[in-house]
């Protein structure tokens, strides 16, 4: 893959003009970006405030093992199998229109949820929910897009990134807040009604503030056999990561693993054969071709592995090692979040001299960082300031190596391209997200079982491995740019 323009340089070509129905201006349409948002942050919210519910549900529900595992996992996999799919359709039909459609499909479906008297009631329900929100996420990139220039489209992008991160941390927490509560002896069912009436307030915000237009309408077709095979191949990906480990790697989900790999290939193939036709594939092979793109999406799928495996990784400690409980465990997220967010925000506002370093910087700093929180919490203890202080520079980190990147990979992207490119980065942050929780809880769990009796030692122990793990991927991202710059 060639990259000219690798994601981590300080040289950025201009941005591409936006179109809209209200054309973007320096300050950009703030009320669009406040309500598009909200909206992914309640989405992602959900990803992670079941978590911390499962655990009641699954006794008010009498749910077996796999049926809570589904009640957690069924939001992810539609999730993520269908987001490129929700991005070719705000395409053809508008982002806007297209959004408003998830919000409303998410809006319902948490009401089921929330209403649901049996575990089978509650998959079907968190199933079409993760696909409102396949509706609803990737339009986000696609409005910044076409609705900011210039420095507002910088600003924007580094709320969206500080959004991905508050929200994981927050839903911990949240979650831990609602359940503890039992608001009128509700249990956990208020972990889906709040999104109730935040979800009708941003439809009816929504409808006057989102453009209804901007959609290619009929021009574009929906490349259903292309539809078919990423489905299925995200599908065969998504499934055995979610379910395998708890399952302890059955047969079948090293073969769906192998298969996908397979479908990947058949759908690649498949993509740059109708391009060459002049069809309309699903992923224009262009948008992969784009400078700097290729770097992106294997940076983007670095961070958010570390992301998602150092959240679910030092849950596991804290709360089945130390004895937390989930609110205090969610509570110590929240100076990893806070920081991650400020540094979003702000960093196109430091000195010039070092944009060209902050990518990388930021691997290199996520690196340490992990592996002195390892270090803080070994042999058992709660870690006192070093771990504070490396709580502090994994969000620090994180956020250097995810903004910079995701900003430059869509500076130069065509506003035609826009959704192709919001749809693929918005699959790379969920699939890197599955994989860090998939690939290092199955390295925290063989090494918790080769230490012998859980206790907050050996727990302690497990962590530091996954720790150092986490470090060497962070790593890998440091000098992935040199390595593709080179080729």
């Amino acid at each position: 893959m060639t990259t000219t323009t690798p994601a981590g340089t300080g040289s950025e070509p201009a941005p591409s003009p936006a179109i809209s129905e209200t054309p973007g201006t320096d300050n950009g349409p703030r009320p669009l970006l406040a309500v598009v948002l909200a909206a992914m942050f309640m989405a992602m919210l959900d990803v992670f405030i079941v978590n911390v519910a499962a655990p009641t549900i699954g006794s008010e529900l009498h749910a077996s093992g796999a049926e809570l595992q589904l009640v957690v996992a069924g939001y992810t996999i539609t999730y993520a199998v269908l987001l490129i799919t929700g991005a070719r359709l705000g395409d053809r039909f508008g982002p806007g229109r297209v959004h408003l459609a998830g919000m409303a499909l998410f809006t319902a479906a948490s009401l089921a949820c929330g209403l649901a008297q049996g575990a089978t009631e509650l998959i079907v329900f968190r199933l079409v929910q993760g696909a409102g929100s396949a509706l609803m996420i990737p339009q986000v990139l696609s409005l910044i897009q076409r609705n900011f220039v210039g420095e507002a489209r910088v600003k924007a992008l580094g709320a969206y990134s500080a959004v991905l991160a508050v929200g994981a941390a927050a839903g911990q927490v949240f979650g831990g807040v609602l359940v503890s509560a039992d608001l009128f002896g509700t249990g956990w069912r208020p972990v889906f009604l709040v999104n109730v009436p935040v979800g009708l307030v941003l439809l009816v915000v929504g409808g006057r503030v989102l453009p209804r237009g901007g959609g290619s309408g009929g021009r574009r077709g929906l490349d259903l056999p292309g539809l078919v095979l990423l489905g299925t191949a995200v599908s065969l990906f998504t499934v055995p990561l979610v379910l395998g480990q708890e399952q302890d790697w059955p047969l079948w989900s090293w073969l769906s693993l192998a298969g996908s790999v397979v479908l990947f290939a058949v759908f690649c193939g498949f993509e740059s054969r109708l391009a060459r036709r002049g069809g309309d594939p699903l992923i224009a092979p262009r948008v992969l071709r784009h400078p700097g793109m290729g770097l992106a999406v294997l940076r983007i799928m670095a961070v958010m592995a570390v992301n998602g495996g150092f959240l679910f990784l030092l849950t596991l400690h804290l709360q089945g090692g130390l004895g937390y409980s989930a609110l205090r465990s969610g509570l110590t997220f929240v100076p990893t979040a806070v920081v991650f967010g400020a540094v979003g925000l702000t960093w196109r506002n430091w000195p010039a001299g070092w944009q060209r370093a902050l990518a990388p910087a930021g691997f290199g700093l996520t690196a340490l960082a992990v592996a002195g929180t390892g270090l803080a919490l070994k042999g058992g203890g709660e870690g006192g300031a070093l771990a504070y202080v490396s709580y502090v520079g994994v969000g620090v980190g994180l956020a250097l190596a995810f903004s910079p990147t995701l900003t430059r990979a869509l500076a130069t992207v065509r506003p035609e391209d826009a959704a192709d490119a919001s749809g693929l980065l918005a699959t790379v942050t969920q699939l890197g997200q599955l994989t860090g929780v998939a690939v290092f809880g199955t390295l925290f769990f063989n090494r918790l079982e080769s230490l012998g009796v859980p206790q907050a030692y050996t727990s302690a122990e497990a962590l530091l491995a996954c720790m150092f793990a986490l470090a060497g991927t962070a790593a890998v991202g440091a000098v992935s740019g040199l390595v593709l710059r080179r080729r």
